[in-house]
């Protein structure tokens, strides 16, 4: 798995303990937050093992923690705040292989929302979104390892983003498209706006011999990168 998908695994394996997934399920039905006591009540396990496993929950960012006093007393006297679990904004989920429906969502209803308001073409829109996309992630990928060269970094953006590439001698096939589903029934939109994706993230990067092209075959993305089989360019 990708590195940025460590965190999310990590989030879902913590829910695959037995009394853990049952406090979380607790916590996370009250409409207050919990405490200790009051989880490890409900579970009926002791509060030594609710405050072990709900501080768990906690580091994996499932459950946020806060701190009240409960006697609604205040100032001098009134004693130290509890310790309380909430849920917590975060959203997890892992697919494998790795999906990003989420940035397609974010791409498609943004170029819809600008193109409604400007009267642009969406797919147009969608095109230059997507390829300022791609190079945000060159960028961000750049910058968390500056050391290395284009070609690396732009391996290591497409790893992140789950197109699982795979360097050859004449450039670089994805094997696993993140919009697969999308792009099965949307096809010419959305291997459209992957290819601009790509295209941002090769800009971004400035490795020439990384020539975005739309070459689809089973099995894999619809994009590789690299010359043409003839030796040519993209067009």
């Amino acid at each position: 798995m990708p590195e940025s998908t460590d965190p999310q695994v990590a989030a879902v394996a913590a829910l695959d303990e037995p009394t853990r997934r049952r406090l979380y399920d607790h916590v996370v039905r009250q409409r207050d937050p919990v405490s200790r006591d009051d989880a490890a009540e409900a579970v009926a396990v002791p509060r030594s093992t609710a405050a072990f496993h709900l501080d768990r929950l906690a580091d994996e960012g499932l459950l946020d923690v806060v701190y009240e006093r409960r006697s609604g007393r205040s100032g001098p006297g009134a004693g130290r705040p509890s310790k309380l679990y909430c849920r917590s904004g975060r959203e997890v989920a892992v697919t494998l292989p790795g999906r990003r429906y989420d940035l397609a969502g974010e791409l498609l209803a943004a170029a819809l929302d600008e193109a409604d308001r400007s009267g642009a073409s969406p797919r147009a829109v969608l095109e230059r979104r997507a390829r300022e996309t791609g190079r945000r992630i060159a960028s961000d990928a750049r910058s968390t390892r500056p050391r290395r060269g284009p070609r690396q970094a732009a391996l290591d953006a497409l790893e992140a983003y789950g197109y699982e590439p795979r360097a050859e001698s004449d450039g670089v096939v994805l094997v696993n498209c993140p919009f697969h589903a999308l792009a099965e029934q949307h096809t010419a939109l959305v291997c459209g706006m992957n290819l601009h994706l790509l295209q941002g993230v090769v800009d971004e990067l400035g490795d020439s011999r990384l020539l975005p092209r739309l070459d689809p075959e089973p099995g894999r993305c619809c994009v590789v990168l690299g010359a043409e089989p003839d030796g040519g360019t993209p067009s």
